[in-house]
């Protein structure tokens, strides 16, 4: 075994068989190479990353490209999700080298950890032959090597400087041409945008969904219906274990790249969740219901945390490691598994040449509604709907025969914000007392396994053990997450936490040259370039939360310097944002700043059953506060009454007089 076998990430650990003598990042490997000279080889991924997987068997487990990388390199594996400040910076240097980008992400570096070149997946041919040319040129021309590290290390510097050039007008009119630019890219067919791949960008949808109930845009609001129709109709969706995987390879959101991600799943149920508070379609209650099935079943631990993901790849028929295995039928199985409903089925999930995939496999895919099924067959749409769920029942039980998926069993501090914040929005919106049950456990996990006696957080934990200094995602998405568990509990407990955990990143992660929040602290050792994490992605950028959230908690804590800071954060970025879809969390962070975004606060007997009643609404541009007894927190402070229940209705922490009678000020809300 090579020194990954001391590691605990289940990534590194697939590597300790490899003839490679590979080694993790750590203080010691760096003054090894130091000490050695050789040439870094930087070699990126993550468990469920099928690409990785594949490099791994042609060219990793191969002797002859061992002997070649033992031989001339210090060989680095790093898991992303464990290091995702390396994983980032690598990343900017392939974009800025090539504009390339993906995984497994291969960086050769001097000792000193400044990139030279790089590049994603490799043939072991191409792979070898690049690394002795690369060897060749260190030997011999080294100079030419180090100025060009030089010349690179300075653009990585001076990525993303933001200034700005004028103050922004609060208005959704600076919005306008952005999003009239954003929807030239819109499929109006499948939803999303016309390309493939396609990845489900669920902040994108959540924040359009938003923008065109306020700027009173039904088209805009139709087409995110569309999309999130789409995409539960899709083979993206799995209709009969739930959740979703990471992306799909085609337009239709048929085929996925079959890995699940727990960052995705967190945020598709907030977004569902959303939506199904405002349309009650029910079959975003069916993406609700299922994909907490999933998240409950497969990636809860034993001690409340959420896992991180569940592989691309598991093993065929034959015993053979296959990827999408685990997910797909061919026509003589369902045949044999649902006899003569295989024709009506085949109706609803297109087992024809639409859903076909490849090798006679088929992934399901839905394209008509069950009434419109129901209809042209003359039934019920209750009676289909039944059949639906019994067929899917079917296949669960035919599928837990299956070998399943690799399980990521590590806990990312981060992603667990995130899930936290899906399972609350899945309680907001379906009511299952459930939900909240195991919202309650993980908060409680995060706050005994993550948060450290030093008030810091850690980034990963497995095996009993935090490891890592935590990162500016894993702050940003666990503050969110317990507003969030404050605005369902109306506990104070969370938002004392939050508030907390908000003032170390002031002292720890801002920048006053910068005016961002850096994304690693300043305890941490310097990397080769400062990361300030700005573009909203699949994850929303780090520092686009802890915008949103320095406005949540300035209005429950009358903090005028975090609503200040907020807004300096918000004006920077979206004064300098042009592709709208890489900003759509710092758009939904500027109308939080509009005179539309209202804040609630409920004081007196019954507090909490009214304030329930508001959480069932769609109510994005709103904070809610509530209690039932005399409360320090500034917010509600000398606002209770014990004779009455009193409704406040306040912008920018100025409030109308309070209502007495909970329909008036319901009539009143919709007004503002």
């Amino acid at each position: 075994m090579n020194q990954l076998a001391k590691e605990s990430s289940p990534y590194l650990l697939q590597h300790a068989n490899n003839p490679v003598h590979w080694k993790a990042w750590n203080a010691e490997t760096l003054a090894s190479a130091a000490t050695n000279q050789k040439l870094l080889l930087i070699s990126i991924g993550y468990s469920a990353c099928h690409w990785c997987h594949v490099m791994e068997h042609e060219s990793f487990e191969d002797t002859e490209v061992a002997e070649l990388m033992n031989a001339h390199f210090n060989s680095i594996k790093i898991d992303r999700e464990e290091r995702p400040d390396l994983d980032a910076i690598y990343m900017k240097a392939l974009q800025l080298m090539n504009s390339q980008g993906g995984w497994p992400l291969n960086i050769i570096a001097l000792p000193d950890g400044r990139p030279v070149w790089g590049g994603t997946y490799f043939r072991k041919a191409d792979w070898m032959n690049s690394l002795q040319q690369l060897q060749d040129i260190y030997v011999n021309q080294p100079e030419k090597m180090r100025d060009y590290a030089q010349r690179l290390q300075l653009g990585l510097v001076h990525l993303n400087e933001l200034s700005i050039t004028e103050p922004l007008e609060l208005s959704t009119k600076l919005l306008v041409p952005l999003v009239e630019k954003w929807k030239k890219s819109f499929d109006h067919d499948y939803g999303g945008l016309a390309r493939a791949p396609k990845f489900m960008m669920p902040n994108n949808y959540a924040f359009l969904l938003r923008y065109a109930l306020l700027t009173n845009d039904p088209e805009l609001a139709q087409f995110v219906q569309l999309t999130l129709t789409k995409m539960a109709y899709g083979g993206l969706f799995d209709v009969v274990g739930g959740g979703f995987s990471r992306y799909s390879v085609d337009a239709r959101w048929h085929i996925p790249h079959f890995e699940k991600m727990a960052y995705d799943n967190g945020q598709m149920l907030q977004l569902y969740a959303q939506a199904y508070q405002l349309y009650k379609d029910p079959l975003y209650f069916e993406v609700i219901q299922k994909t907490m099935d999933f998240v409950r079943k497969e990636w809860t631990s034993p001690e409340f945390g959420f896992y991180s993901a569940w592989d691309a790849d598991s093993c065929n028929a034959t015993n053979e490691t296959e990827e999408g295995a685990y997910y797909v039928w061919t026509k003589s199985q369902l045949e044999k598994l649902l006899g003569s409903e295989l024709a009506l089925f085949s109706q609803v999930f297109n087992i024809n040449e639409f859903g076909h995939w490849e090798h006679e496999n088929y992934v399901l895919i839905r394209t008509a509604s069950l009434a419109e099924i129901a209809a042209a067959h003359h039934i019920s749409e209750v009676h289909l709907q039944e059949k639906k769920l019994a067929w899917e029942n079917v296949l669960y039980q035919d599928r837990l025969q299956r070998s399943k998926p690799g399980l990521d069993d590590k806990c990312l501090c981060s992603w667990n914000g995130l899930v936290l914040s899906g399972v609350l929005a899945s309680y907001r919106a379906l009511r299952a007392e459930s939900d909240l049950e195991l919202a309650l456990k993980n908060a409680a996990f995060i706050e005994q396994q993550f948060w450290q006696s030093e008030g810091n957080l850690c980034h990963t934990y497995k095996n009993g053990k935090a490891s890592i200094n935590g990162f500016l995602e894993d702050y940003a998405f666990v503050i969110a997450a317990f507003i969030d568990l404050y605005e369902v509990t109306f506990n104070e407990k969370w938002l004392q936490h939050s508030k907390q955990l908000m003032d170390y990143c002031l002292d720890h992660f801002y920048s006053e040259s910068r005016e961002l929040f850096s994304f690693t602290s300043r305890l941490d050792p310097e990397l080769i370039s400062p990361h300030f994490e700005i573009e909203d992605n699949v994850i929303p950028a780090s520092n686009s939360v802890m915008a949103k959230n320095l406005l949540r908690l300035s209005v429950y804590f009358g903090q005028a310097h975090y609503r200040n800071l907020a807004t300096q954060l918000i004006e920077l970025v979206v004064s300098n944002a042009d592709y709208p879809s890489a900003f759509s969390n710092w758009l939904d962070g500027f109308l939080n700043l509009l005179p539309t975004q209202i804040e609630i606060a409920i004081c007196g007997e019954n507090a909490f059953g009214y304030a329930k009643q508001l959480q069932d609404l769609y109510l994005p541009n709103a904070y809610l506060a509530a209690s039932e007894t005399p409360s320090e927190l500034p917010f509600l402070k000398d606002r209770f009454n014990p004779q009455l229940t009193l409704f406040y209705l306040c912008k920018n922490q100025h409030c109308e007089l309070p209502f007495t009678d909970f329909n008036a000020f319901i009539k009143r809300l919709q007004e503002a």
